[in-house]
């Protein structure tokens, strides 16, 4: 396993700043303004925070670090870092995730084993502490697994968000749960940091029996015979070409004494390694092919999620797992397939499987009862010339349940942004072979493949996240190191609270 921070404690702190015991206390400081409450750290400081910034070094721009050590005698803690919030106006849980999401990065980077993170809230404190022991856990994710001789700090054992009041209960309960938001998303990353030679489709389907498993949620995975059984054709196509057999992962969540009403569908590609096939990638970075299970490991991960946060809504989570391999047996252009639902498809480039497995889940999904449905998957090219990395692709319809996704991924500090649906774009998947194709040519390719999904949504509620652009992150950050996001998991989680069904 990683060296992520799985079982810190993330907890409540009120009173004394200086009493409680910390390797380092971290404290927002917003542009312009030296905080009123900074101030009562000048005798303990020896006035280094005045003098800063009367000197311009402290200036509370955004991911502006100031250290500085204390020396009172009385404080139990020695070393206090400031970040820079930005203006006070432009504060809200994005940038409180963000902030806190620097001081794990910091404090993980410092070898601290306990952190003290002073909370700053402007608005609803229980949504605010939700976003920021999200933010420090995810910032303090780091995966050497791999390295023999890792420099690598060992993880921080505690964190305690300090409250100049008292919090209630309601606080406590938002912070537990981002907590588990936050551990879940570093599960994801640690999945989908794992090379194809370990992390094969049989292996997938034993880590999420062993993640997902709980009183209230059962996993099964299907063999190569369970899915023939099932007429899962397209799945079965894009598994031709490779050595390893393909798994199709079912998790079913049901809640206490619930029966009747929506059953939401997560269905997420868990292609564990991509070559393209017989339409075979350029070699440049096709190193990054392992990630191309990104949004089945957010399922997995989401279903974990949900398990340990018991929403009253049941849930089931499909993750179609293969690899897309240019073997003697693969899947050639111009090959047609039989999918689940009976649809012919018309094979024009082996390299647009995702879509293919995505569509068999759908047809699984409904048939175990989904009412509606999101897919999640690092789907295409095209989504990352479109919106790069700073937002996933969102499609889908009704135009109330694509409204519904974006609300919660927008409230869960996960960015999407909606592309269009209109017929004119179904039409490009014509073919004169089969029911349709599985490309539509290069124009609006990421649109297309959307439109692809949507004929196997069966008429329900449906919703696509193309997170292409979001999986990983090709650079460190101030907020992040680089490799897997975990994007994805918050919102899915996030959607069984969702009232407006």
């Amino acid at each position: 396993m990683c060296d992520e921070p799985k079982n810190v404690s993330v907890r409540c702190a009120s009173g004394v700043l200086g009493e409680l015991p910390a390797d380092l206390i971290c404290v927002p400081v917003f542009a312009g303004e030296l905080p009123k409450d900074l101030g009562k750290f000048s005798a303990e400081l020896e006035g280094a925070l005045g003098r800063a910034w009367e000197s311009g070094e402290i200036t509370g721009k955004s991911d502006e670090l100031f250290f500085t050590d204390t020396v009172d005698p009385n404080w139990q803690c020695r070393r206090l870092v400031l970040i820079g919030a930005g203006k006070r106006s432009d504060y809200g849980q994005e940038q409180a995730r963000r902030i806190a999401s620097v001081s794990g990065m910091v404090a993980r980077d410092r070898h601290a084993s306990q952190l003290v993170l002073l909370l700053r809230t402007t608005g609803e404190m229980s949504g605010m502490a939700q976003a920021v022991a999200e933010g420090v856990l995810l910032g303090a994710f780091r995966d050497s697994r791999f390295k023999t001789n890792s420099n690598s700090s060992a993880p921080f054992k505690t964190v305690d968000l300090f409250f100049e009041k008292k919090p209630n209960s309601t606080v406590t309960e938002a912070i537990n749960r981002g907590a588990i938001l936050a551990e879940c998303s570093n599960l994801a990353r640690e999945l989908s940091n794992e090379p194809g030679n370990i992390f094969t489709p049989r292996i997938f389907g034993d880590r999420a029996s062993d993640l997902a498993s709980g009183p209230r949620t059962t996993v099964e995975v299907y063999d190569e015979k369970a899915i023939t059984l099932r007429e899962m054709g397209l799945l079965l196509g894009v598994a031709q070409g490779s050595a390893e057999p393909p798994r199709v992962i079912v998790m079913r969540y049901e809640p206490e004494d619930v029966e009747e009403g929506p059953v939401l569908g997560l269905v997420g590609k868990g292609v564990t390694f991509d070559t393209g096939g017989i339409s075979i990638k350029p070699a440049a970075d096709m190193d990054q092919m392992k990630r191309d299970m990104a949004g089945g490991a957010a399922v997995v991960c989401a279903m974990r999620a949900v398990g340990l946060l018991s929403p009253r809504v049941r849930v089931i989570g499909i993750v179609p797992a293969t690899e897309n391999m240019p073997g003697g047996g693969a899947i050639r252009p111009g090959d047609v397939l039989r999918a689940a639902n009976g649809k012919s498809v018309e094979v024009l480039n082996t390299d647009a499987e995702g879509r293919l497995i995505l569509a068999d889940g759908l047809t699984l999904a409904q048939r175990l009862g989904a009412t509606h449905l999101v897919d999640i998957a690092t789907l295409t090219g095209a989504c990352v010339v479109a919106l790069g990395h700073h937002a996933s692709g969102l499609m889908g319809s009704p135009a109330s349940w694509v409204d519904t996704v974006r609300r919660v991924a927008t409230q869960s500090g996960e960015r999407v942004w909606p592309l269009p649906t209109f017929e004119e774009y179904g039409k490009q998947l014509e073919s004169e072979t089969a029911d349709l194709a599985n490309i539509g040519g290069r124009s609006a390719g990421a649109i297309t493949a959307g439109m692809f999904l949507k004929v196997f949504s069966g008429g329900l509620p449906w919703a696509h996240l193309d997170i292409a652009g979001t999986a990983w992150s090709e650079n460190a950050g101030p907020d992040h190191s680089i490799g897997a996001t975990g994007v994805g998991v918050r919102t899915l989680a996030a959607l069984p609270f969702e009232t407006k069904w």
